[in-house]
């Protein structure tokens, strides 16, 4: 691709940037299965559903539609909720619960390849922001060492607090190239998860990448993806 085509690139973090999509699964795993559990429910939650249900959504999304997949209705509840509430917020928050301490226990480390791209774009003065369903991401680029390479961090925490729509609505990329200065035309969306290409074709944007680490090349293509690479050392010039 050409670089010089474009103004700015807009990257989802877990999956993208970070491994940090490997500790959301598990995370997830470990709060749905012991949910069903709870409930006498035999089927168990699967990869196959973190990628059809959850994967690139805002968390609380994730968890309803991981529910209503299952046939499951829960209350909404709030934000507020204690892990402990069976509400829609509480497993949610139960699952954020797991996250952290997952974080924190291991850390996390950017992509090398990813790294490779940041310092290559950086070098051509390629703007560049991060847009994440997860209100973690400031934390997670933290404790990657790459928050500083990043003026313009779009968390789900952010969108929250804007009321901007989650992937797969393109409002937080729309936001983010806004925020950077940038038209959508001359932006390029990287992200791993359908949702997000979703959300940078729906948006418009100049190029949408898929980036496979698990959701499949023909699930990103389908979505929208322009183009689809194993690893963002592909995409270095």
């Amino acid at each position: 691709m050409d670089w010089n085509a474009y103004d700015a690139a807009l990257f989802d973090l877990d999956g993208v940037l970070t491994p940090t999509a490997e500790v959301h699964m598990r995370a997830w795993d470990e709060m749905f299965n012991a949910y069903l559990t709870s409930k006498g429910i035999d089927e168990p939650y699967t990869d196959e559903d973190y990628f059809a249900h959850v994967d690139g959504r805002p968390r609380y999304d994730g968890v309803r539609a991981f529910l209503e997949s299952r046939g499951i209705e829960l209350p909404d509840g709030d934000p507020s909720d204690s892990p402990e509430e069976e509400t829609v917020s509480g497993l949610g928050n139960r699952k954020n619960d797991a996250f952290n301490a997952v974080l924190e226990r291991d850390g996390v480390e950017a992509y090398a390849g990813s790294l490779a791209l940041l310092d290559a774009l950086a070098e051509r003065g390629t703007k560049m922001a991060v847009v994440s369903s997860s209100k973690n991401a400031p934390a997670v680029l933290e404790a990657a060492g790459i928050a500083d390479r990043f003026p313009v961090v779009v968390s789900g925490a952010v969108a929250a607090e804007l009321g901007l729509p989650g992937k797969p609505a393109p409002d937080t990329f729309l936001h983010a190239a806004q925020e950077l200065g940038v038209s959508k035309e001359r932006s390029v969306v990287l992200e791993d998860a359908t949702s997000g290409v979703r959300a940078g074709r729906d948006g418009d944007f100049g190029l949408v990448i898929g980036v496979d680490r698990g959701a499949g090349a023909d699930g990103l293509t389908e979505a929208g993806a322009d183009l689809v690479v194993q690893d963002l050392q592909e995409l270095v010039p």
